[in-house]
């Protein structure tokens, strides 16, 4: 589980306030209806808010990153991507976008927190500046490597190593088909 606070993030010529910058937690956390204690985001018209209150990445997708980042001469520091990196306040898994759906719930054993799947993350220029490769926004899209939003059902707590139980919701649109509806829009549109 990670939080950050917003700060400066240089994107080409400008530093811009982003909250893409998170760090693991020990112990438990308060999760309200606008996300965890202590975590802020900068831009609330696309991340944050009621809908997209805590955001969940699947660790699996993780090496594919890293091998990309080399591929491309990113700057390396660590040899493996630590929680956190891609903006995640829930590093997952076993629950990968094409097995999770808009409107499934996710139950945190041990706490009265209960999450609902809303939406895909849509990446921005934020994400390509911290990945540190000029196409990752657009990899993240048309992989459908983008994680997903939460909105908080039930407030209560959440710690690393939480064990997260899947319930299905309605199942009428999985987070892979509507990140990849949202690229094919894109690149149509």
């Amino acid at each position: 589980m990670c939080r950050g606070a917003a700060a400066p993030l240089r994107v080409g010529q400008r530093t811009v306030l982003s909250g893409i910058r998170k760090s693991p937690v020990e112990g438990p956390v308060a999760v309200g209806a606008l996300g965890l204690a202590g975590d802020e985001q900068a831009d609330l018209n696309v991340h944050g808010g009621l809908q997209k209150a805590v955001y969940a990445y699947p660790s699996e997708h993780l090496p594919y990153w890293q091998a990309a980042r080399q591929a491309g001469g990113a700057s390396l520091l660590d040899e493996v991507l630590p929680p956190g990196f891609m903006g995640e306040n829930l590093s997952i898994s076993g629950l990968l976008e094409p097995k999770v759906w808009v409107g499934d719930t996710l139950h945190v054993e041990g706490s009265n927190c209960v999450l609902r799947v809303t939406a895909p993350r849509e990446p921005c220029a934020k994400f390509t500046a911290v990945m540190g490769l000029p196409n990752a926004a657009q990899r993240m899209v048309r992989e459908a490597r983008s994680g997903f939003y939460l909105a908080v059902e039930v407030p209560g707590e959440v710690w690393a190593g939480s064990l997260l139980r899947l319930m299905p919701g309605p199942r009428r649109l999985s987070v892979a088909e509507a990140i990849r509806g949202k690229w094919a829009k894109h690149r149509n549109g």
